[in-house]
């Protein structure tokens, strides 16, 4: 089972257990997320769709750390007129440890009538 979730503006492909690397949350370590905007849902070969959310539909789980990327530095220069920068930056980031995906009973009730 995997789900398509919206968070912190992209969307990210999720299955339980596995860990999520997200733009920064202001959530702190071992407090629980949950993900209400979700896209679509995979389940035994049944594929469930939004317009544009899933209704009912919810992804949790569990903030393991916040921390910061590698660093990504950023040349720039003109010729001819000794001119050079050197930029350096850090993205901050949350690991999440995908705990749960669920969805409602009215939201299957309605993919099944729709077949």
């Amino acid at each position: 089972m995997y789900a398509i979730i919206e968070a912190c503006g992209r969307q990210y492909k999720v299955q339980e257990g596995e860990t999520v690397f997200f733009e920064k949350l202001n959530t702190e370590e071992g407090k629980k997320v949950s993900f209400d905007k979700v896209i679509l849902v995979s389940e035994e070969g049944k594929v469930q769709v939004g317009n544009p959310y899933l209704t009912g539909a919810k992804v949790e789980g569990k903030v393991v750390s916040n921390g910061r990327g590698k660093k990504v530095l950023v040349f720039k220069y003109k010729p001819k007129k000794n001119e050079r920068k050197t930029r350096g930056h850090r993205q901050d980031y949350t690991k999440v440890e995908i705990t749960s995906i669920s969805v409602a009973a009215k939201a299957k009730a309605a993919v099944k009538s729709e077949e």
